[in-house]
């Protein structure tokens, strides 16, 4: 049963082949519902994908859908992990997602690039997707990566409006800048994972950091460190915080879907995802909740100022 996790990825693809195919020869309506549906369906797929892993009494398991990287030590399949803490972002990002698609039905009706703006939708529900039900680090990065595409190209939708008509795309340009600072972050967090444990297989990398405990301190502190750095521009906190603000130039549904709901949360499935690492690391654990409350602090009392 656990083998239908991969319609989870088909079915927003599928949907955005078809639009990007036909839709200029479809009416806004069938634009919308092919969307819709196929997120609607990796939705559905992620119910059935609960309920058999409660059956399974929360047992993770992974399924393989095809090898990918085969260099001497690094060996990285196409693998996809289920678990609680994948199918619950599943659940989220496909059951959030759906609603949003219909939303956007009526709040984008007219707008000359209609079909596109859906199939952006779709690769951003793809590209989530993949990133959360990853079983090692680069395939989670692939995912990371591609919400960062998604979020330039749908912040910078109305690439034409704002300030000199160019400032959306100002925007969208900031924003995916910005997010590549913290992506240095990540990647560097990578190099010294693999350096250290020989692969980026999740559940080795856990294995590793739990039997050497006593002598990783270090290591560990510096790659959650790295991490965070990741987390920070991801999920716009301090101090990669600053292309958030300018990111409501897109349209209201991409705030929905991205910076309300989806997106600005990859930061935090990353940390719950590698939790045996910070584990080890009490001065990461301090300087994450630091952050986090700073950033609150500040956005709050910013909102207070504001009329809008």
């Amino acid at each position: 049963m656990f083998q239908i996790v991969t319609l989870v990825l088909i079915f927003p693809l599928v949907g955005l082949l078809i639009n990007a195919t036909f839709s200029r020869w479809l009416d806004e309506t069938w634009i919308g519902i092919v969307a819709s549906c196929a997120s609607g369906a990796a939705f559905v797929i992620s119910i059935l994908l609960a309920v058999t892993l409660a059956r399974n009494h929360f047992h993770a398991e992974t399924v393989l859908l095809a090898e990918w990287i085969t260099i001497a030590n690094l060996q990285l399949p196409w693998q996809m992990r289920v678990d609680t803490l994948s199918v619950t972002m599943m659940l989220l990002v496909t059951g959030v997602g759906t609603l949003i698609h219909i939303y956007a039905i009526g709040y984008m009706h007219g707008d000359p690039r209609f079909g596109r703006f859906f199939i952006y939708l779709n690769l951003f529900i793809s590209m989530m997707l993949v990133l959360v039900v990853a079983d090692n680090y680069l395939m989670l990065f692939v995912g990371w990566e591609g919400v960062g595409l998604c979020s330039y190209l749908l912040i910078g939708f109305w690439y034409d409006k704002g300030e000199d008509n160019v400032g959306n795309a100002r925007a969208g340009r900031k924003a995916f800048v910005v997010n590549r600072v913290g992506d240095l972050g990540f990647l560097i967090a990578m190099f010294l994972i693999f350096g250290a444990v020989g692969s980026l297989q999740i559940d080795d990398v856990a294995n590793f950091f739990e039997h050497h405990s006593a002598g990783v301190g270090g290591l560990a502190t510096a790659v959650t460190l790295l991490l965070l750095l990741g987390v920070a521009g991801k999920s716009a906190q301090i101090p990669l915080f600053v292309w958030l603000p300018d990111a409501m130039a897109g349209p209201t549904p991409v705030s929905a879907l991205i910076h309300a709901a989806t997106m600005v949360t990859a930061g935090i499935y990353l940390i719950a995802r590698s939790a045996p690492i910070f584990a080890l690391a009490p001065l990461s654990q301090i300087t994450v909740a630091l952050v986090g409350a700073g950033t609150a602090f500040m956005a709050g009392t910013i909102a207070v100022a504001q009329w809008d």
